[in-house]
Formats: C-alpha cells, structure tokens, sequence
C-alpha cells in the first residue's frame, strides 16, 4: 500500500499543474510504473487536448513495456467520447494489466461504468488509494456533479478592526486595505476559478475589473447581480476581455443553477457586504479566503462574520490570510 501511495502522490502533484485550465474538466494525473519505477507520466494540461492516461502512455517510447506497467491515476478513466476518445479503451488496447486509481469519477457517464469496462476486459483494478486527498483536489468537480451547484469560495480583505472598506460616496474610490502581495495572490486565484461575482452596487460604486492583470491566465467569467437590469453597459464588467453573466431574479440556489447549466463549476464571490452575507446567511458556501491587514479603519462598513473550520493560515506580506472551510 506504501508503493501505492507513493505513485498516487505523484499522480496528484502532476494532476495540480492543471487547475484553471481544464475546467469543467477534472484535475488527473497519471503514472506508468514497472518494478516500482516511474517509466512514464502525464496530466491534462487544458480542457480538450489529451487526458493524463492518454499523454503518459504517449511518452513511453518502449510500447512492448505497456504489457509489464501499472498504471496509477488520480481519476476513473473515461470510459464514453466526450472531447477525446475513451481512456479505458485506449488501456485495454495497450494490454496494461493493472491500474491503481484514487476515486471514481462522479460524472453521470462515468461513476463507475470506467471502472467497470476495466475490469470486464481482465483488467486488475484497484480503488481508493488516496481517495480522501484526490476528492479534495477535485473539490469543484465533486461538488458541481453531487450537489449540482459551483464550488463557492468567499473572499475580502478586512482592516484589523474588522471593517472591509470606508463609508464613502460612489465618486469615492474604495479603502486599499491589504498589500500588494495579497492583491497578487487573489488575481492568481482568478485564474484558477471559471467565475467571479460581485452585487450591483460594487459593480457601481467600485466599476471593477475583475481581472487577472497582477498574474498570468485566463480571466474568469463575470456575475453579476442586477435585480432590475439596470446597471450601466459602460461598465468594466461588461467589456469584451472576459465574458459576463448577469442575474437579475430568484433567491441563490436559482443563481447557482444558472451557473450550472453554464457548466461553471467554482465561483469567488467579492462582494460587496451584503452579497456576502446573503451567502453566509444561506449556508451556502464552501470555503472562505480572509485577508486581515495591519491597518485600522476605525469606522466603515463592517466585515462579514463567518463560522467554519480553520484549514490555512499564513503571513502573506504584511496580511494574514485565513481559509475557512463550511462544515
């Protein structure tokens, strides 16, 4: 199980090099290992090119090799055609005997059915190595396949007196709470999620962005909520850099099935104050990324109060940054 472990691990840091880029496909890795050897290894880079069992057996030169290799993968292999052929017949026809694999793929055209064609076709196969750390690295795509919502992460920066910006006027430009190192992190963070949201009246005291320009990768795509579907067009949100969803009816669980039938499968919800605490209100979130700055406010708006479990914590410059997780 050691040796099992070993591999998977491996699979896992390969499948991470993926995140922002395959969506609304899964993070994989894969591995081909002969006498406790890696031979041969992949990973989906971007949604529509080869998947990680598909790009691992790719690169073994030595195909005779196939025959006598486990392969480890951090995913059920595909077993239906979707944007690339099945993977499962693609490791039948290779005559890889065995195939280690980390959890079951909760898509309705799989869950199981890959595992299944595997071992009909004499295929030893082995389930649940490491299950618990893959389903956490595939968080998103769990949760947009069992409870058919995005994955919802709630982000601000708060002063250290617990006030997330100034009271101030709409000409007024928003209180810089936290340092340049945050600011970085977070635009990195936009390139890792497919959505970004922000209320109406952040969308027009602010007029963002809600772009990566301090980081390097796809701009996520843009919600909006505008009841009366009356914001300004002018409006940052709805240039032409990065597409735009706006929602203007219906409690939250009806904005997150809009969101699923778009297929977005993680969602960072900015503000402001009160579209977070709606959210929070609800229950409805799955993780929260809190920076707290040095600096005080003294008044202002105040910062939402949350309760969950602490995952993270860390010094990010002069901030301290807190993960909260729901439940």
């Amino acid at each position: 199980m050691f040796t099992h472990e070993k591999h998977m691990r491996r699979c896992l840091d390969l499948a991470r090099n993926g995140l922002g880029r395959v969506a609304p496909n899964p993070l994989v890795g894969a591995a081909l290992v002969r006498g406790g050897s890696i031979l041969a290894e992949g990973y989906h880079r971007r949604y529509g090119l080869a998947h990680a069992e598909v790009e691992a057996i790719g690169k073994l030169k030595r195909r005779e090799l196939l025959s006598e290799c486990t392969l480890y993968v951090s995913l059920e292999p595909c077993c239906h055609v979707g944007k690339t052929p099945p993977c499962t017949e693609l490791i039948i026809a290779s005559k890889i005997p065995r195939v280690v694999v980390a959890a079951a793929d909760p898509f309705s055209r799989v869950n199981g059915a890959g595992i299944r064609r595997l071992r009909e076709a004499g295929v030893e196969v082995t389930l649940g190595v490491l299950e618990r750390e893959a389903r956490e690295q595939n968080r998103r795509f769990f949760t947009f396949h069992e409870k058919k919502r995005p994955y919802i992460i709630l982000k601000w920066a708060q002063s250290a007196d617990a006030f997330i910006d100034i009271c101030r006027a709409a000409s007024e430009p928003p209180a810089t709470i936290s340092g340049l190192q945050a600011h970085r992190l977070s635009h990195k963070w936009r390139t890792e999620e497919q959505a970004i949201m922000v209320g109406a009246n952040t969308a027009l005291m602010d007029n963002p962005k809600l772009t990566a320009r301090l980081w390097c990768g796809q701009n996520p795509t843009r919600v909006v909520y505008d009841e009366q579907n009356s914001l300004p067009r002018a409006l940052n949100i709805f240039r032409s850099d990065a597409p735009v969803v706006a929602l203007s009816g219906g409690d939250l669980s009806r904005w997150m099935q809009a969101l699923h039938e778009r297929s977005i499968q993680s969602l960072i919800v900015e503000g402001g104050a009160k579209l977070l605490r709606r959210f929070i209100d609800a229950g409805l979130w799955d993780e929260a990324r809190i920076f707290t700055a040095p600096r005080t406010l003294q008044k202002g708006v105040p910062a939402p109060r949350i309760c969950g479990a602490l995952r993270h914590e860390e010094r990010i410059g002069a901030d301290l940054l807190q993960v909260m997780v729901n439940g």
